[in-house]
């Protein structure tokens, strides 16, 4: 395909440029994103369906929203349909075990005809385009079912347009086809749990195109600001051109993306509001599309040719099954979460961080835009009830209408949305960010009039409680800046959890809902592969905690992750965590033990990991490997107390114990060792630590990581995956890739480390002994391209026990054997 500038086929395009994306869904409410080249009205329609979903039957729900105007031809909307007036209960709400379809019109206040769906989704000369698995051509969805072991929950996180492997999400548009006529069996709702676009890791090719979008989208140019004193003061994101952006994204922005001796990560970094808005549009619809852009046409040197080449394959591979994840999207209600890549590496990482970019102007433009961007094409389809009118959101939506119709000139607007967006103030003094202090940490100090990110999703059965880990983090005020924070802060553990649980149990004691099984959504991981842990604890004690994340993870911070556990097991007994930010998909438990006057209570956590959509990396495709039995993960338990810093953990591989004594975080550990000479005993690992404590501790927790399956067929010789098949290159290296792709060597011992799709199921008895928690990730065959199969990971979730109290264990001395 020949790659043509937007402006020369504009007037071609239809008039959606992206979506319709199936957002909130709720029996009463129901929310759909679009985004148009034209501001129109929009009107919503949710009907009720016959025959296995086949017929249109009677109107449910209805509503209408104007898009709000952020360029010449960018309009967008996420437009709630309600009961209409006069409609009696009974007609009003949506039911589990049903098939519900949905429409749109558009409507103009010029003389222009108002438009159907159909006809809105369809461009001059094209082809139709059918957004749905019926042949009425509207798309359709169900609720969760009033069983929850038919329900079915898909997660994934991590799509970066350039990224290694081939996209995965086109995977999702399958399954729903495979079960669109069950409203039992399709999927029922989607978790996006970050980095959805990434700001920074941009391809130069993308952003070459991204520009030329947001250009003609918006039809205005951005000034972005510089350091005071500089000459010139602002750039427009055209002076910034594709592979020239590191050093001003690491001067001028503070970013830390490049700064890791990996300055092309950060080359071609997004800055402007038109360019993250653009990224999203081109990352779920195929509209704004026409091809890659020629390296030769760009004029650039021989090296750079070849590498704009490379990166053209993937991003062309994505382009091409665009239309499989719009349908897709439009199918299934959508949640969203960000992590740090929807703005930038590292966003909001630890203080540090916040003090070098929120302290430089473009530092802090970028985070704004990023925000702005992610709010309007993520956010608001999350809560909707916030963008009701007189609501925060609806301040917001005005503010950005009128910042954009200023081509960002409006300064007082522009510090109007930074303030309803949750973005700390500058110190006039020092242009630094401002942090409050909360007990013993630091927060970013939030306006009272701000928008919040973290949201809950109800069923009469289930509940998923989304967290926002990134802007309520609490950073240790008596600690350097980079020491790894609290991902939650005392007030935001309050909030986000304790608050969204006792809403639950409130619920529950009203006889509203039956809700016995709890999700939440936390876009990085409780725990990590062991070797990840390792690499960074040695470079938090070398003080570079910006090469890998230091500070990411929950388990980092270990009193913060024994408050987590402890505030979360308060209220529940058993809990599924859904988590990506990694790179592998995998299944994690957790069994976690409280003593208090003498008595035991038992918990469990169960973590699902699906990492990347489209973004593998060489180490995530060695530790998806038979290579990963060299070293494999072994149990680990960890001991603390409730008035202290200090913690023991204990690890055990293959009979060798490690033992080691934490005294505060951030400090190295007293570590000792030693090995098993006989078969192991339950607890004597426990028993060895024990005997060095003077109190015993309050609380133990147990990890166990669940072995990976050998690989089910799903699909065989799919015809869209084949036609991204690769060139073959050689001989000598198709014969060294055979061996690293046959089966036997890719059917590795515990993680899934090629791109991956994850769907949740749960066997959910009424005895807790007998529940049952299976993560199905779906992930292509290298052994046998177009092939798509899935590893199925399965746990149990009974209660653990303790065969001995603590306080037995405390006099039992280790085994004279050891």
């Amino acid at each position: 395909m020949v790659w043509l500038p937007l402006r020369d086929r504009l007037s071609s395009l239809p008039l959606v440029l992206a979506g319709p994306i199936l957002r909130r869904t709720e029996p009463e409410r129901v929310t759909v994103w679009v985004a148009l080249r034209e501001s129109w009205g929009v009107t919503l329609t949710v009907y009720a369906t016959d025959e296995a979903g086949q017929v249109i039957t009677r109107r449910i729900l209805q509503g209408s929203r104007q898009t709000i105007a952020l360029g010449q031809h960018l309009h967008l909307v996420a437009v709630t349909a309600i009961a209409p007036p006069n409609q009696s209960d009974a007609d009003s709400t949506l039911h589990p075990g049903q098939i519900y379809a949905y429409d749109l019109a558009f409507t103009c206040s010029d003389p222009s005809p108002n438009q159907t769906l159909r006809e809105a989704l369809h461009g001059s000369g094209e082809s139709p385009i059918s957004m749905s698995y019926f042949e009425h051509g509207l798309p359709t969805f169900a609720l969760p079912p009033q069983d929850i072991e038919q329900l079915r929950i898909v997660h994934g996180s991590c799509r970066k347009i350039h990224g290694y492997g081939q996209d995965t999400l086109p995977i999702l548009d399958d399954l729903i086809g495979a079960s669109a006529d069950q409203p039992n069996q399709r999927p029922h709702q989607l978790f996006f749990t970050g980095d959805q676009i990434y700001g920074d890791d941009v391809a130069d090719p993308m952003l070459y195109i991204t520009q030329d979008a947001a250009t003609t989208l918006l039809g205005w140019q951005e000034q972005l600001p510089l350091h005071p004193g500089r000459t010139p003061s602002h750039l427009h994101p055209s002076d910034l051109p594709p592979g020239h952006r590191s050093a001003i994204a690491a001067q001028q922005g503070g970013f830390t993306a490049g700064i890791r001796n990996k300055a092309d990560y950060a080359d071609s970094h997004l800055f402007s509001f038109g360019e993250y808005c653009t990224t999203y549009l081109l990352s779920w619809s195929p509209v704004l599309w026409s091809g890659v852009p020629r390296g030769e046409d760009i004029h650039l040197d021989h090296r750079q040719r070849k590498e704009w080449k490379r990166e053209s394959i993937g991003i062309e591979n994505f382009a091409k099954m665009l239309w499989k994840v719009r349908r897709a999207l439009a199918n299934v209600p959508t949640y969203m979460i960000f992590d740090d890549h929807d703005i930038s590496d590292d966003w909001y990482l630890n203080q540090a961080w916040c003090l070098r970019v929120l302290g430089k102007p473009l530092g802090y433009r970028t985070v704004q835009n990023g925000l702005l961007a992610y709010t309007l094409c993520q956010g608001w389809g999350n809560t909707p009830e916030q963008f009701e009118s007189g609501q925060i959101g609806e301040k917001l939506l005005c503010a950005a209408e009128q910042w954009c119709a200023s081509e960002s000139l409006d300064l007082e607007t522009g510090r109007a949305i930074a303030q309803y967006l949750g973005l700390p103030p500058s110190d006039p003094a020092t242009g630094l960010p401002l942090l409050r202090l909360e007990g013993d940490v630091w927060i970013l100090d939030h306006a009272p009039e701000s928008l919040r990110w973290y949201y809950t999703v109800r069923s009469d059965r289930h509940e998923v409680i989304v967290l926002d880990t990134r802007t309520w983090r609490g950073y240790p005020s008596n600690d350097q800046a980079i020491a790894p924070p609290m991902l939650l802060s005392p007030s935001a553990f309050q909030a986000q959890v304790k608050d969204a649980l006792d809403e639950s149990d409130r619920l529950n004691a009203e006889g509203q809902t039956s809700i016995d099984l709890t999700i939440l959504v936390a876009p990085t991981n409780l725990v990590s592969l062991q070797v990840i842990d390792w690499v960074q604890h040695r470079q938090l004690h070398q003080g570079n905690v910006f090469d890998n994340d230091v500070g990411d993870a929950w388990n980092i911070h270990k009193s913060a992750f024994s408050r987590f556990l402890k505030t979360l097991f308060a209220q529940r007994e058993q809990v599924v965590i859904l988590s990506g930010d990694i790179h592998y998909g995998a299944m994690v438990r957790l069994n976690y033990w409280w003593y208090e006057s003498g008595k035991t209570t038992a918990h469990v956590l169960t973590q699902l990991t699906s990492s990347a959509l489209k973004n593998a990396e060489w180490k995530t495709r060695a530790v998806h490997t038979k290579l990963k039995c060299l070293v494999p993960e072994g149990d680990r338990e960890l001991m603390g107390w409730s008035d202290r810093a200090e913690q023991i953990e204990i690890q055990t591989i293959q009979g060798l114990v490690w033992w080691m004594k934490r005294q505060a975080p951030g400090k190295p550990p007293t570590i000792q060792k030693f090995r098993l000479k006989t078969q192991r005993q339950v607890g004597v690992e426990r028993a060895m630590a024990l005997t060095q404590c003077e109190v015993p501790p309050d609380w133990h927790y147990r990890i166990e990581w669940i072995r990976r399956p050998p690989a089910q067929l799903f699909r065989r010789s799919v015809s869209w995956v084949l036609s991204l098949q690769p060139k073959r290159s050689s001989r000598f290296k198709q014969w060294l890739l055979g061996l690293w792709r046959n089966r036997w060597m890719q059917e590795g011992p515990e993680v899934v480390g090629e791109a991956n799709l994850g769907v949740v199921q749960v066997h959910w008895s009424d005895h807790p002994k007998y529940r049952t928690v299976k993560q199905d990730l779906y992930w292509y065959a290298s052994w046998n391209w177009g092939d798509i199969v899935f590893s199925r990971f399965q746990t149990q979730l009974p209660l653990p026990t303790t065969s001995e109290t603590l306080e037995t264990a405390t006099q039992r001395r280790p085994d004279a054997r050891l």
